[in-house]
């Protein structure tokens, strides 16, 4: 049986493996699965394989998010990240001059959007009382 508390500590969880997911496909350091696909030599069917397994964590975790919090919640989610962000810009708090910033902002809004996504069934049932269809066993 799922566990039936959510707390912050289970947004974190879903936020760091948002965090590697994304951060393991992309990055601006070279150190990445991007990175290492396109560089030359290598195991092609090694690389195939990696880039599988990645595709299927995402299609988990995209799947989930887009039906917890549908396309208007995707969109708000992002809304209010991007928000966020554009108001530390306007308070100087964040240099917009180099682009690895706004490269690192980006993979980080991405990641808060898809651990928002995965938690909201649990979030929404704090707030409200109320249950998805999937939460409830049959």
């Amino acid at each position: 049986m799922a566990q039936e508390q959510f707390g912050f500590s289970g947004f974190i969880v879903r936020l760091v493996v948002a965090l590697v997911l994304v951060f393991g496909t992309f990055n601006p350091t070279g150190h990445s699965f991007y990175h290492w696909a396109l560089a030359e030599g290598g195991s092609m069917p090694l690389k195939f394989v990696a880039g599988i397994v990645i595709a299927i964590v995402y299609i988990v975790y995209l799947r989930a998010t887009w039906r917890s919090i549908g396309p208007i919640g995707l969109v708000l989610a992002a809304a209010l990240f991007g928000g966020i962000i554009w108001a530390l810009i306007d308070f100087g708090l964040i240099d917009t001059a180099k682009p690895t910033v706004m490269t690192y902002l980006l993979l980080i809004l991405i990641s808060l959007v898809m651990a928002v996504g995965l938690s909201w069934s649990h979030l929404r049932r704090r707030i409200s009382g109320q249950s998805d269809m999937d939460d409830l066993e049959s």
